[in-house]
């Protein structure tokens, strides 16, 4: 794949932001009514893309909890170069901007009356929907892991708790232990991001506790940015990190918590931290309304984000199935901010539009000062499916200096700093 320049990069993400924003003007009687579910990447974005772009139309956020903890930089806490408080934000200034926030947990939707049930009985009335519910853990995928054993044998793949508790375990372990640490099969929330985690609790692990171990158990024979990755484990960590793929008896079939012991095909292991990711879904809240369609995430139109099988409900973000696009924050970003103007246009009895550009960036920081990267552009083709824009996009070169890595540790830097103040101000 062709590498794009920054400089290209930045030029293709500043014309789509000028196409996204610009205002649209809603001549309906009475104010529209856009109900979003999820405040996180795609659904703080929509919320604020919808105020900026038509600003007569009623928003109301409903999320579950009063502050959201981001998966981007989450790795970092576990390796020591933040903390939690760091990656935590709340919705004063959605709010501000006129958005009805409403923490509560939506517990059930009426596509034909078009409401939102709330956990305490409320209903909410909207002309369009957004769900941007995330991912839920495949509870029993593997054997032996439930909610229960996440408690001992983390996830750590939704940000928050199960960070700390992770953090916590490796600050407990005695030097010489082992870490192992299980990625799933695709598709799953931020394919880089176990290998990022390795990489970064290693560089914990060799200033701290360096007789130290990570095994990587994994249910793939090959990951995302993988010769990238290994290039620098090779320079940074020595024989610290070992990565086993599924045809080598890689992929973890149970657990079991209580002996602390993980199992494949031909082996077992008995570690002093197992971060377990399993297979992952849409949120519940997707599935209970079959907006999966039985496969387990959502498909959707690319022109507009709606929903293929229930329509007046768009779907942004990891719940989703969009096409060549990976489940990233930066994607979920990028796709809010369509179907925002998606949205905004139909209210206002128009066409959306089927030209957008929508763009991803997985940032991975290998140790500080040390960055990789992939990039990619998307547009939809006739059908609405999301497909990858020849040419433009790749990854960090192999065999870089110290300082295109160091480069490219301080954009990842500076791309969280920017989202998260797009997102949440």
């Amino acid at each position: 794949m062709a590498k794009i320049s920054r400089r290209e990069f930045i030029g293709w993400s500043a014309a789509a932001a000028a196409t996204m924003l610009a205002p649209i003007r809603i001549s309906a009687q009475a104010a529209p009514r856009v109900v979003i579910i999820g405040g996180g990447f795609g659904g703080a974005t929509v919320a604020r893309t919808l105020r900026q772009v038509a600003p007569d139309i009623a928003v109301t956020l409903v999320e579950r909890d009063p502050q959201f903890v981001t998966c981007p930089l989450s790795n970092a806490v576990l390796g020591g170069l933040r903390d939690l408080s760091s990656i935590t934000f709340g919705y004063d200034v959605i709010r501000d901007e006129g958005v009805d926030v409403i923490t509560a947990e939506a517990t059930d939707v009426d596509p034909v009356a078009r409401t939102v049930r709330l956990g305490d009985g409320t209903t909410l009335d909207y002309d369009r929907l957004v769900m941007s519910p995330g991912v839920d853990m495949r509870w029993g995928a593997i054997e032996g892991y439930d909610q229960a054993a996440a408690e001992i044998m983390p996830h750590a793949w939704q940000a928050g708790p199960q960070t700390a508790l992770l953090r916590n375990q490796l600050e407990a372990m005695e030097d010489g232990g082992l870490v192992i640490i299980a990625p799933p099969t695709n598709p799953f929330r931020c394919p880089p991001g176990p290998y990022e985690r390795a990489s970064l609790i290693a560089h914990y692990l060799k200033h701290n506790k360096p007789s130290s171990k990570i095994l990587i158990l994994d249910a793939k024979e090959a990951f995302s940015k993988q010769s990238l990755f290994e290039e620098a484990w090779g320079a940074l960590y020595g024989d610290m990190i070992e990565w086993v793929p599924g045809s080598l008896s890689g992929a973890v079939i149970g657990v079991d918590p209580g002996t602390m012991t993980v199992r494949t095909d031909f082996d077992e292991y008995t570690p002093a931290v197992a971060n377990i990711i399993p297979p992952q879904q849409a949120g519940a809240i997707a599935l209970a309304l079959g907006l999966d369609d039985g496969l387990g995430f959502c498909p959707i139109d690319g022109r507009t984000f709606e929903s293929r099988v229930v329509p007046g409900i768009h779907l942004v973000g990891d719940a989703t199935i969009a096409g060549a696009m990976p489940k990233s924050g930066f994607s979920a970003n990028s796709q809010a901010k369509v179907c925002a103007r998606a949205i905004a246009a139909i209210l206002a009895g128009n066409e959306a539009s089927d030209d957008a550009v929508l763009l991803n960036t997985c940032y991975s920081a290998v140790a500080p000062d040390y960055g990789i990267s992939v990039a990619g552009a998307y547009r939809t083709d006739a059908d609405g499916t999301l497909v990858s824009i020849e040419g433009a996009g790749g990854t960090s070169p192999l065999g870089a200096s110290e300082d295109v890595r160091a480069a490219e540790f301080a954009y990842a830097e500076s791309w969280y700093e920017n989202i998260t103040e797009e997102m949440f101000g």
